[in-house]
């Protein structure tokens, strides 16, 4: 061991050597290691290292270093794990990708190694701190954020810090509230769930109780009256407010800019691979993140210098305290770097460089080992075997059709597995998996001549069977040479024939002046023998020549009426117990005759055109498979960008989105239940639009195979690379009720639609007028005080029904604002939206403060006042009430579709109907002039300067 390694922190010893997350915390300024039962957990106080190693391929191990800066922690103790991440990297070799997270702007990589979420508590090691078991337990509220990983942040104990945009959770000694903004996003919604059930388990060892509190509901219901209570009485809540920890950091074009001695310089022209030199160090302005690229040979001190600037160049744009700086060096730059650039060949060279792959690494090796440092690691030489994906299960249906003519013709069984490279097929396989119903198997073959227009007509033709069959197949696109194991199993034998049967394809070659290949019986023809397992077991047919042959492999020479079975000398006993399968599937009654190499008889080469020399070496083309999954999106210019899923689960299948799994063999697009319809349609679109992203990126094959998956039908080679659940599937619902139907049972989201009147769950809106109007009166009668029919205000049986007579109203309210108010929480909403949801949440409050003034009131006296306030308060809250109900009437039209989020989610409502659509219900009308006579005579005898709100409530009332 060098010098220079010996130097080095003793905790990192043997750092890196396995895959997992490992932690170091600075303790007077040295790394200690952190318990992993602390993992998790991060005091706002102090600084952390965290490191992930990931297996790579070829057999090494990936390394990403994140040092985690506290908002309270001291600068001295920031720049100790900043020089405690140079030497980890050391350590493992001068590699890793280095990420610099600041507490509150983490990067999605960083959390998604701590789901649900991290927990970020008071103190440090140096102010002092007790773990949360040791201390008396203290209600805390949080304010949780993100759709897949969540961002959770310690908020003021207070109702002021609560607001209609966000889900909150607040976590006491026996119970666990989640409090849903009316105008939350109900995938953070579900999210929020998880977190919940993380504090339960982890601080109340499970045994504590969980309440779900919505926006808007009135507090007579247990939960909301318990949560209120805690926060000093339901009232009406403010506008969500930006705090520092909430700056977004602004969109900015990306820059590039070389670093020459300490100093920044700007690149110009179209960002490219090849302006990186290997032998300079550069920034890449992103705006929320900077990265700092480090050349394979740059000398250390070029580097030290290179991370200075960074570190000054966000200070001078005011982003020290919310962009990230992630370094990466040449040859192992991470993703998200690389779709910065406009392509990213790979394998390509920089200016005055050598290959980055390959020998290139060795050069890496080398100059770490120069610089007093073990590139542990960098090269293995590790055999990697395929690991092959779940086959289809087999004894199911199959059925084959080739295009022809602008239509698709039925392949007869005894064809099944021959493909024309000048054709397209469609394959559709129906089976059973496990305890499910029928599922089905949809493919297009497109062989490598076929015409455009086939193509075309294969893909739509297949389209039409899968809706046929309500979209439940899974529908994929194969590409000749590209086949999939999946694919390859269900044809034993598969075998690809030169030329084609199309009329549109011989009319192609015609044109051209072309030979047409295909294959017929006075043709000499040879078929190569390749793969020894059902799924890799493909014959494909080659030149008739001696050239063809190859030492390793089995091929069967067509040539009269003749068949002849060669075997190289290094080719296995299965490949040929494979090509006598094949020959009596090609010639079926023929007799084989057999031809060892170099025994072979002179009418075998007189066949080929004559003996010559051919290869030994063995061809592989196995795929690893190195599964990600994304999220996609157009920028403002239109371009398709895409942003990973780290260490992604099944739970990040969100059924409001599509996401894309790319392993690397294949591209799946999976379709979650609630996408909007169009999008639904565009599917194989998104698709070869990340395909080709891929292909200039990260060196993808633009005919990988194309699978369209919808949720609920996942197919086993989907599945596999998940912890698969297959009873999550099977759960229907938004986000949040699925969700919610997971952790807590079917019986909360029974529950909580048991809460819809059944008219609206039923016929929609229909009852929605009248029991509004219903509600009004209600309300007025429960204001209603005549003096000269109430007794005095004493504990009297004729008294005693205002109260029972007030909660019946507030109930009959309730009920009045569930369609909407439970409609608009289980979506995400639109911006059209939003102000009617917070209306209405504020209208709740504005009631339930007039009718319990005591609320407020307790923490200081009452101020005396000259007239009845009950009367202007009771005004105000029914001029709300009407305001909300007159502006949900003038937004009800039959020409009005439900509304649609940004995300693609349909609004789950029922269709407009006649009663919605009706200006104003007669039964309504006469009920709301009913209540605008009683409130002006009730406020006009209550409090004289009332009489001008009832005016207004009057009209208002008149109006709806």
């Amino acid at each position: 061991m060098s010098s220079s390694v010996k130097l080095l922190d003793p905790a990192f010893q043997g750092a890196g050597q396995k895959p997992g997350i490992e932690i170091w915390r600075i303790e007077n300024f040295q790394a200690v290691p952190l318990p992993k039962s602390n993992y998790g957990e991060f005091y706002m106080g102090d600084s952390y290292i965290v490191l992930q190693t990931t297996p790579g391929k070829g057999g090494s191990n990936l390394y990403d270093i994140h040092f985690w800066i506290g908002k309270d922690t001291s600068q001295d103790e920031a720049l100790t794990a900043a020089i405690k991440t140079v030497e980890l990297d050391a350590v493992l070799g001068g590699r890793a990708v280095q990420h610099r997270e600041l507490q509150g702007h983490e990067s999605d990589k960083f959390l998604s190694y701590f789901k649900p979420c991290i927990i970020p508590l008071e103190g440090g090691i140096a102010s002092g701190f007790k773990k949360p078991e040791e201390e008396e337990y203290e209600a805390r509220l949080y304010v949780c954020r993100g759709k897949r990983v969540v961002k959770l942040k310690q908020v003021p104990f207070a109702r002021s810090s609560l607001n209609h945009d966000d889900v909150f959770i607040l976590d006491t000694r026996n119970k666990i509230y989640q409090f849903n903004g009316v105008n939350s996003n109900i995938q953070e919604r579900a999210k929020a769930l998880e977190v919940v059930q993380f504090l339960k388990e982890k601080y109340h060892d499970g045994t504590c109780s969980v309440a779900i509190v919505e926006d808007g509901e009135l507090y007579t219901r247990s939960n909301s009256g318990e949560f209120w209570v805690l926060l000093g009485g339901f009232a009406p809540l403010n506008k969500k407010t930006t705090g520092e920890d909430d700056v977004i950091p602004k969109t900015t074009p990306t820059k590039l800019y070389s670093i020459t001695d300490g100093e920044m310089k700007p690149v110009e022209g179209e960002l490219s691979k090849g302006l990186l030199g290997n032998n300079k160090c550069y920034l890449l302005d992103c705006g929320a993140e900077v990265f700092v690229w480090v050349g394979r040979v740059t000398q250390v001190e070029v580097r030290k210098a290179a991370s200075r600037v960074a570190e000054d160049f966000v200070t001078g744009e005011n982003r020290a305290k919310t962009a990230r700086i992630t370094r990466v060096i040449q040859g192992y730059e991470n993703n998200s770097f690389k779709s910065k650039f406009d392509s990213w060949p790979e394998g390509s060279t920089a200016p005055g460089g050598e290959e980055v792959k390959g020998k290139g690494k060795g050069k890496v090796a080398a100059f770490l080992k120069q610089q007093g440092v073990g590139a542990k690691g960098t090269i293995k030489s590790v055999q990697v075997v395929e690991e092959v994906p779940a086959l289809l299960e087999d004894g199911g249906k199959m059925e084959v059709w080739y295009i022809n003519d602008g239509a698709k013709l039925p392949l007869p069984e005894a064809d099944f597995g021959k493909f024309y490279s000048g054709d397209c097929y469609i394959v559709l396989y129906s089976y059973h998996s496990g305890e499910r119903k029928e599922d089905y198997f949809l493919c297009c073959w497109i062989g490598k001549d076929s015409i455009e227009e086939d193509q075309k007509t294969a893909y739509q033709l297949a389209t039409k069977i899968s809706n046929s069959y309500k979209g439940r197949p899974v529908q994929g696109r194969v590409f000749e040479g590209k086949e999939p194991p999946q694919f390859i199993t269900l044809f034993q034998p598969m075998v690809v024939l030169k030329g084609g049967l199309s009329a549109g394809y011989k009319k192609s070659i015609a044109d051209k002046g072309l030979t047409d290949e295909t294959n017929k019986a006075d043709r000499v023809a040879l078929f190569r023998i390749s793969g020894t397992s059902t799924h890799n077991n493909k014959v494909l047919q080659v030149d008739a020549v001696a050239t063809s042959l190859n030492s390793a492999e089995c091929f069967l020479l067509k040539s009269g009426s003749s068949i002849y079975l060669w075997h190289g000398n290094q080719s296995t006993r299965k490949q040929e117990q494979l090509a006598a399968k094949v020959a009596a599937f090609l010639e079926p009654g023929v007799a084989l005759k057999r031809a060892r190499e170099g025994k072979e008889s002179n009418t075998f080469w007189l066949a080929l055109g004559g003996k010559k020399s051919y290869t030994s070496e063995i061809e592989s083309s196995e795929t690893i498979r190195d599964p990600h999954l994304f999220t996609f999106s157009l920028n403002k210019k239109g371009k398709f960008e895409v942003e990973e899923v780290y260490n992604f689960s099944q739970d990040d299948l969100l059924t409001e989105d599509i996401l894309i799994l790319d392993t690397r063999a294949e591209v799946f697009v999976w379709v979650g239940q609630c996408v909007n319809v169009k999008e639904k349609e565009n599917v194989f679109k998104i698709g070869q639009e990340y395909i080709d992203r891929a292909s200039s990126l990260d060196g993808l094959s633009p005919k990988v195979p194309l699978y369209k998956v919808t949720e609920g039908n996942e197919p086993c080679f989907f599945t596999t690379f998940f912890s698969w659940d297959p009873n999550r599937a099977t759960v229907y619902g938004n986000s949040y009720q699925k969700k919610l139907a997971l952790l807590f049972g079917p019986s909360q989201v029974a529950e909580l639609e048991s809460m819809l009147p059944k008219q609206e769950k039923t016929t929609g809106n229909q009852g929605a007028p009248t029991q509004r109007a219903s509600a009004l009166a209600a309300l007025t009668s429960a204001f209603n005080k005549s003096p000269s029919k109430s007794p005095p205000p004493e504990k009297t049986t004729a008294n005693q029904g205002g109260p029972t007579q007030r909660a019946s109203a507030l109930a009959a309210l309730t009920n009045a604002f569930k369609s909407a108010t439970r409609k608009s929480s289980t979506l995400e909403r639109s911006p059209s939206n939003q102000s009617g949801s917070t209306q209405r949440a504020a209208a709740l409050a504005a009631l339930a403060a007039s009718f319990n003034p005591s609320a407020e009131t307790k923490t200081s006296a009452p101020k005396p006042v000259r007239s009845n306030p009950g009367g202007s308060q009771r005004a105000a809250a029914i001029a709300a009430l009407s305001a909300v109900l007159t502006a949900e009437k003038k937004k009800q039209s039959p020409d009005v579709s439900p509304s649609i989020s940004t995300s693609g989610t349909p609004a789950v409502t029922s269709p407009p109907t006649d009663a919605d659509s009706s200006e104003v219900n007669p039964s309504e009308a006469d009920d709301s002039v009913g209540v605008a006579k009683t409130n002006k005579e009730d406020l006009s005898e209550a409090n004289p300067s009332g009489a001008d709100d009832s005016q207004e409530v009057a009209k208002t009332n008149k109006e709806d």
